[in-house]
């Protein structure tokens, strides 16, 4: 007796044990037949559009990973120009020391720099990022007008 073209067919397919297993799990969990849900897995598989959903997934975290790029950049730039700055000023203001004044000077910056490891360290647990204290629209300018 051939098959009615209105009914459903049987299939026999082999599956390793965990996959078998898995299937009968998010069956139990949706409340319906591991038949229904294979039947769903394979029509999607074979589906013209499954490529076009699998390139919007794609596609989405793509966007996802160059909105963190973006911030990384903006971090760095803020890092680089408040560096500069520091030098700049640093260099402008800073007069050479007689050499006899330059043990002491470098055992006080020796101490300062201790301090200020501890205090970075306070800051990184603790916060406030730099970068959240700076305006988001001065970076956006900033960013803007270097070619």
């Amino acid at each position: 007796m051939p098959a009615r073209p209105d009914r459903k067919q049987r299939l026999s397919v082999y599956l390793d044990p965990e996959l078998k297993q898995q299937l009968g799990d998010f069956a139990d969990r949706r409340g319906h037949s591991s038949s229904l849900i294979a039947e769903a897995a394979i029509a999607s598989f074979l589906s013209p559009d499954a490529d076009e959903r699998k390139e919007a997934a794609i596609s989405k975290r793509l966007d996802r990973i160059d909105r963190s790029i973006q911030r990384v950049e903006r971090d760095l730039v803020i890092a680089n120009e408040a560096f500069a700055l520091f030098v700049r000023f640093w260099l402008n203001t800073t007069a050479p020391l007689p050499e006899a004044a330059q043990a002491a000077a470098r055992a006080k910056g020796g101490e300062r720099y201790d301090k200020f490891l501890e205090a970075l360290g306070r800051r990184l647990a603790n916060g406030p990022r730099f970068r959240e204290e700076v305006p988001e629209e001065a970076q956006s300018d900033a960013s803007s007008s270097n070619p």
